[in-house]
């Protein structure tokens, strides 16, 4: 799994803790302790997929565009990581039985492990995240 996955988490939950106000991606950055660019890149794919509005300028920013209940961490998964759990195998020996069939065994595992978390992550919902972060510990 990489870091645009937990970004956009991050970004999402920020943006929906201020439902009233645009955010920038200056402010989200600086919560998520990465540069600013890194955060517009998953800023960016959350727009493209309809997770987010922005307005470009003055008092400009990114908003939440959809309700909180509707937006799972498997849909985050699958824009940013989906594949991720795939084993990367080197060129095996045709020859040799455990070679010529280790791709195809652990691709079929690890997509059964991917079909698995996918089936958890969709337990979660922005939602619950931010009910989550706004537990007093």
């Amino acid at each position: 799994m990489n870091s645009d996955f937990t970004l956009a988490i991050h970004s999402l939950t920020l943006l929906a803790l201020q439902p009233d106000r645009m955010s920038t991606s200056e402010y989200i950055s600086e919560s998520a302790g990465v540069h600013p660019v890194r955060i517009r890149k998953v800023l960016s794919l959350l727009k493209k997929h309809g997770f987010i509005k922005s307005k470009e300028g003055t008092g400009g920013g990114f908003i939440f565009a959809l309700d909180l209940d509707e937006v799972n961490l498997w849909d985050i998964y699958m824009i940013t990581s989906e594949g991720a759990l795939q084993p990367k195998c080197p060129e095996s020996n045709e020859q040799c039985i455990v070679g010529a069939n280790m791709q195809r065994v652990l691709f079929s595992i690890f997509l059964g492990a991917e079909e698995h978390l996918g089936e958890y992550l969709k337990n979660y919902t922005i939602k619950e995240v931010v009910d989550l972060v706004n537990q007093k510990q």
